[in-house]
This record gives structure tokens, C-alpha cells and sequence, in this order.
């Protein structure tokens, strides 16, 4: 490309492309799209440089024309027809709760084979959170039985889920 082609190139984008995005932007609301648009009709223009001798009105004419076509098209192309923008992201998958589920009922059914003393200690441990010194003081015994209570009845659990096909 010679200098003096460079140089009209340059007043082009100077001259008309903030008129073709503002023009394009009325047509497409998106501006990416509108810049895309503005690239694409300069790059024509520069393809054809017998556009850039047209007195003005007729280069300007020209330039609106290519972005007119150039949105028409895309509004014409698969693309636009199959495809469609959104302001909100499409929900996450969920991940498949079935085995958490089994595992829960597992589980639940595994302490509903330990003795009340056993499955009541696990319950406030685990499920409630509390430590042995809450446990013992809740249910009026001393430390030593929740802490052997706990141990036993962890044992018994780990074998009823083993029964039930769980391996740990």
C-alpha cells in the first residue's frame, strides 16, 4: 500500500467510522457487533480503493450502504436465527444428587441398627456438632461413657455399613 493510500485510509476511519458506529449502533444495539460492522465497511472500502475518488456524498452513501447489508445479512444468517443473546447466564447444572441421597439413606438406616445409647451419642456428635463435655452434660453421664459410647458405636456403624455394601 503506498503512503498516499495509508494516509486516505486513515482519514476514512477519521472521518466516518464514529458516523457509521453511531448509525450501526441505532440498527443493532450490541457494540462489539457495531464495531465489527464499522471494520468490516472500512475493510471493503480499503479492498476497493476506486471508492475512496467518489466525491463525498457518494463515499459517504457507499460506506452506509455496506454497514445497511452488512447488518442485514447477519440479521439474514443462520447465526442470528439459531442464536440469541441473554442478559442472564444459563443456570448451572446440579450436579446427580442420587448417590448423596443413597448415602444419606444408608447411612440413616446403618444408626437405626445401633442401640439408642450408641445412635444418640453419633447424633449430637455429628449431626449436632457438639464436643464430648456438651454431649455428657446433655444427656446427664459422665465424659468417659459418651467418649467409649462414641468409639463403640462408630465401630458398630462402620459394620452396618459394611453389611450394607459399603466399604470404607
Amino acid at each position: 500500500m503506498h503512503l498516499d493510500q495509508q494516509q486516505a485510509l486513515r482519514e476514512l476511519h477519521g472521518d466516518y467510522a464514529p458516523l457509521l458506529w453511531r448509525f450501526v449502533m441505532r440498527l443493532v444495539h450490541d457494540r462489539a457487533q457495531a464495531e465489527d460492522v464499522v471494520q468490516e465497511t472500512l475493510l471493503r472500502a480499503w479492498q476497493h480503493p476506486e471508492v475512496l475518488t467518489r466525491e463525498p456524498n457518494a463515499l459517504r452513501a457507499w460506506l452506509f450502504t455496506v454497514a445497511r447489508n452488512l447488518v442485514i445479512d447477519d440479521w439474514r444468517s443462520a447465526r442470528h436465527r439459531h442464536e440469541f443473546g441473554t442478559v442472564q447466564l444459563p443456570e448451572t447444572p446440579d450436579y446427580d444428587q442420587t448417590e448423596r441421597v443413597l448415602d444419606a439413606w444408608l447411612v440413616g438406616d446403618a444408626l437405626e441398627s445401633l442401640s439408642p445409647d450408641h445412635r444418640e451419642v453419633i447424633r449430637q456428635a455429628y449431626f449436632g456438632g457438639k464436643d464430648t463435655a456438651s454431649i455428657a452434660e446433655a444427656l446427664e453421664i459422665p465424659e468417659g461413657t459418651v467418649k467409649s459410647r462414641l468409639h463403640y458405636g462408630l465401630r458398630a456403624l462402620r459394620l452396618a455399613l459394611e453389611e450394607r455394601g459399603v466399604s470404607g
